[in-house]
């Protein structure tokens, strides 16, 4: 991919893009981090653990860029947010398709969660 930057023969980054909003309106970026094991992360995920370093741990909204198209997150990340916010993430706003101005809550993509 044009993004991807290949940091060793064993790993690669970027080609998937993050941006969270946080309540307060700060945004907070991450990288898809690629390896041949477990040890990679989604961009998401990079993006939600830039925020809570900075000491947010509430979610807006959600941006990921897949192959240069806005998409959903991962199942992982989707996880990831409901266990930040057990009671409130169903109002978390995911850009689902740019080119359309489609935007849905992860509460629609999420109805149950599983606790």
């Amino acid at each position: 991919m044009q993004n991807d930057r290949k940091i060793s023969e064993y790993i690669q980054a970027g080609s998937v893009a993050a941006a969270i909003m946080s309540k307060t309106g700060k945004i907070y970026t991450g990288v898809c981090i690629d390896t041949c094991s477990t040890l990679g992360i989604c961009a998401e995920r990079n993006a939600i653990f830039n925020m809570i370093t900075n000491g947010e741990h509430e979610i807006e909204k959600v941006l990921a860029i897949i192959d240069g198209k806005t998409g959903a997150p991962c199942g992982a990340c989707r996880e990831l947010m409901v266990q930040l916010m057990p009671k409130n993430y169903h109002s978390i706003e995911i850009m689902l398709d740019y080119e359309n101005e489609k935007v849905i809550t992860l509460g629609e993509i999420t109805p149950e969660w599983w606790i």
